[in-house]
């Protein structure tokens, strides 16, 4: 190892505004790229520190010493490339080395001396700047550690602040008024003006970590419902840094489920892999899905809008029933169908299934490598309830909110057809 010189770079970043004003469901294309790029630099952040905190519970960070000198809270690349791999965390060396050169080319690690710019697969000795002070905290970042200090707060067991509400006939989980939450800012002493706090939740819906909960406003101090957009506590997997957008990938919030690409060829067709409900399904875990995605309203390309930076896939247009078929038919006395209930512990891309139709809806896809696919969800289910909540008389767009913004395990309830 060569270690030599000061341990204590100082890594300021410059602090750069974003000076954009946040229109739910419109804005400029160059204040939507800026969004995407905020939110992608968000979900590194969230992956790096997920990271540091698992090495250091590990002991693979620790105080190290080279040349009687003592380097504090450091790592060995070469080490860590082991750890990587032994944890399925990356597939091969060169890969685990592209992850790690994710995190130092935005600043997240950096060689002790900074001395090497590149993360090399060496006894070379690195370290999250966040264990040595030197973290750059532009205006961006520090946008960003505010909100996730505020979801950690509001999301303990004491605070009531998030609560199911309804909007335009939909309920949605897991809300917050926003009239509320600035009295609450302010209570809090997170604000000293309500003009303040206001000021706040526009710079938090500017970079992605709050919306609307139909994306149709910005921030208004008013009785409308507003939802976090990120879930700081998803667990990320570092592969998910190699998955960047296209910048110019549509988005919507209708449904946020697809599946991975049959195919990795983008040239080629491809279509969704679908479980049939009279075969068996096989788990093929060395294959990996996307996370979870949203639809785009043609029905055929997705990108996902808040938890991954998962590349488009391809959706299938075509209802996956042989007919239409009623609530009121589903709960009929004696009608062909039997309930089933399914509890998913969703993994870090997702929960593997697609999600279509309206009152009921019905599972159109399920991913064969996928938690669904595991607890035994097989395409044509009609859906009857998500973690206890009636969903018969919704459409798809209010389950999969409540699945994207409840709990890692949901407990789905569903109806599937008799075979005689």
């Amino acid at each position: 190892m060569e270690e030599e010189g000061s341990s204590g770079s100082t890594g300021t970043g410059t602090g750069t505004g974003t000076g954009t004003s946040s229109t739910g469901g419109g804005g400029t294309v160059s204040g939507g790229l800026q969004q995407r790029e905020l939110e992608h630099m968000a979900e590194i952040l969230v992956t790096g520190e997920q990271l540091r905190l698992r090495l250091h519970e590990e002991k693979v960070i620790k105080d190290r010493r080279h040349h009687l000198k003592t380097y504090p809270n450091c790592f060995v690349a070469k080490e860590l490339i082991d750890w990587l791999i032994d944890r399925k965390e990356a597939s091969d060396r060169e890969t685990a080395i592209k992850l790690m050169q994710k995190l130092a080319d935005r600043g997240i690690i950096h060689h002790v001396c900074d001395e090497h710019k590149e993360f090399k697969d060496v006894k070379l000795f690195y370290r999250f700047r966040k264990d040595d002070g030197t973290f750059p905290l532009d205006n961006e970042v520090k946008v960003f550690m505010r909100g996730q200090r505020l979801y950690e707060k509001l999301m303990s067991s004491e605070n009531t602040l998030l609560q199911p509400r309804e909007e335009e006939g939909i309920k949605y989980e897991r809300t917050f008024m926003a009239s509320e939450l600035l009295d609450w800012l302010v209570q809090e002493g997170e604000a000293t003006t309500r003009n303040e706090a206001e000021q706040l939740c526009h710079r938090l819906l500017e970079h992605g970590i709050i919306q609307h909960v139909s994306n149709k406003h910005a921030f208004v101090d008013s009785n409308l419902l507003y939802q976090f957009r990120m879930n700081f506590r998803r667990r990320r997997r570092l592969m998910e840094l190699l998955n960047e957008r296209s910048p110019s990938s549509q988005e919507t919030h209708d449904s946020p489920f697809c599946l991975r690409k049959q195919n990795s060829d983008n040239r080629k067709p491809t279509s969704f892999m679908s479980v049939s409900p009279s075969k068996e399904i096989k788990i093929v875990s060395a294959v990996r899905r996307s996370s979870m995605s949203s639809c785009g309203s043609s029905g055929y390309f997705s990108s996902s809008p808040t938890l991954s930076s998962s590349p488009p896939v391809l959706c299938n247009p075509k209802s996956v029933l042989k007919r239409p078929v009623t609530s009121e038919e589903l709960l009929t006395p004696g009608a062909p169908y039997a309930r089933k209930t399914f509890t998913i512990v969703g993994d870090a891309v997702g929960w593997g299934f697609v999600v279509r139709g309206s009152k009921p809806c019905h599972i159109q896809a399920v991913d064969p490598s996928g938690p669904a696919a595991a607890a035994g969800m097989k395409v044509c289910q009609f859906v009857v309830s998500v973690n206890g909540l009636n969903v018969l008389h919704v459409d798809y767009r209010t389950v999969s909110n409540l699945i994207l913004t409840g709990p890692r395990t949901i407990v789905m309830e569903v109806m599937e057809e008799l075979e005689y």
